[in-house]
């Protein structure tokens, strides 16, 4: 059973919550203030966090931040409908995927379960261990050592960079990334997938001949330079 934490102050959109994703056999717990939720975020005690960007005082910008001190729990951000803003910080921030308010209740089960599933992949690849040049995935661990040491990156940069590093060479599309990596598809004007390469290019850094280990291809995709 899937332990989600929803951070809201909306008491109304909260308590449908609870009913709806109880019903779909999901353990909930929720708060309704943004610096005690990032905090019981931090406890240990959950799988994966769904926070609202627009709460008083300790907004979801501010509660991630906070959680991204010392967890990688994976985060789907509730951002307002149309508000690219909004998504590209809370994904630059961090945060694994959003939804934009009002959305459907299935969408977000949708978004829970596809997490679900990336994560519990690692009990399918026990020993399994990827190389491509200077980078070694530890399925098992769903652990990343990038030139011998271990990268800090969420559950989406991971299921990222492990579908480009399996495909070390080869150009993988925008559509095979959003299906593999995100376990959903692509939708017109989302920029996700984006956003989290830029974030695993800061993090990676360059390679000897000063480019990044993941290349543009325009109109097409990414590739991963096994340098």
């Amino acid at each position: 059973m899937l332990r989600v934490l929803l951070i809201d102050d909306d008491i109304e959109l909260c308590q449908m919550m609870a009913e709806y994703l109880l019903a779909e056999d999901f353990a909930l717990e929720i708060a309704n203030d943004g610096e005690a939720g990032a905090r019981q975020a931090l406890s240990g005690n959950f799988d994966l966090v769904v926070l609202d960007v627009m709460m008083p005082r300790f907004n979801g910008f501010d509660a991630l931040r906070l959680i991204r001190t010392s967890s990688q729990i994976p985060v789907i951000m509730l951002t307002a409908k149309g508000d690219e803003i909004d998504r590209i910080v809370g994904l630059e921030l961090g945060a694994d995927d959003y939804l934009s308010k009002p959305f459907n209740p299935r969408e977000l089960v949708a978004r829970l379960r596809a997490i679900q599933r990336r994560v519990s992949t690692r009990n399918q690849q026990i020993g399994e261990v990827i190389r491509a040049g200077s980078i070694a995935i530890h399925s098992a661990e769903r652990v990343i050592e990038w030139r011998g040491q271990a990268l800090e990156i969420t559950t989406t940069e991971y299921s990222l960079l492990e579908v480009l590093a399996r495909n070390a060479g080869r150009v993988v599309s925008k559509s095979e990334l959003y299906e593999q990596a995100l376990g959903r598809p692509e939708s017109r004007y989302d920029r996700s997938i984006d956003v989290h390469v830029s974030n695993l290019r800061h993090k990676l850094g360059m390679l000897e001949d000063g480019r990044s280990p993941i290349q543009t291809v325009r109109g097409v995709g990414y590739q991963f330079i096994a340098g």
